[in-house]
């Protein structure tokens, strides 16, 4: 992986994804404070913007981290908001695979934008990374993100029972996987 010092920076045809910084703990916590949209990430709703300076923090501390991983904000080329982020965390390199997450803003879902970030980060995990197993764990019930694996060729495996615990109860999560064999970029999917 990249040295700590030097993020990698990408972009699409629309968006910038960059290192997220303590300026966007405000942008984070509207998108991470928000209960609606965290019902499915995994963890419960940020309680103030001291919570979200903090999970700034633990983002940029993922890269210096014995299994590292990288987590990107995505905002608009013209525009330097915060709309979400996405990462890949837990890289476990003897074994070439990690995870992938990613959230973002309600008010710009359902444009495509994920799906772009999405497409460049799986490139360049593939190829600066050199994974060769990418896996997602998704809420049953989280429909939008499971449209989203499909369209990006990720393959589910099965269930794991309960293998998350969030909102003060466990929930069950579907195993999915994209391997480097399988990859067919949709860079400019827009």
């Amino acid at each position: 992986m990249l040295a700590p010092e030097l993020f990698p920076a990408l972009e699409t045809s629309r968006l910038r994804l960059r290192e997220i910084t303590l300026q966007d703990a405000p942008a984070l916590f509207a998108i991470h404070g928000d209960a609606a949209l965290m019902r499915w990430f995994g963890f419960d709703p940020l309680p103030d913007l001291t919570a979200a300076e903090n999970l700034v923090k633990v983002f940029a501390a993922w890269r210096t981290q014995a299994n590292p991983g990288t987590r990107w904000g995505i905002q608009l080329k013209h525009d330097p908001l915060l709309l979400g982020s996405c990462g890949l965390y837990g890289w476990n390199r003897n074994w070439r695979k990690c995870t992938i997450g990613y959230e973002l803003a309600a008010h710009v879902q359902s444009r495509g934008y994920m799906q772009e970030a999405l497409c460049v980060m799986i490139d360049w995990g593939f190829e600066k990374m050199k994974l060769n197993r990418i896996e997602a764990e998704i809420h049953p019930d989280n429909q939008a993100s499971l449209r989203l694996a499909a369209k990006l060729g990720f393959v589910k495996e099965g269930l794991l029972r309960q293998a998350g615990r969030w909102d003060g109860r466990y929930h069950d999560l579907l195993q999915y996987s994209l391997l480097r064999s399988e990859w067919l970029p949709l860079l400019d999917a827009d």
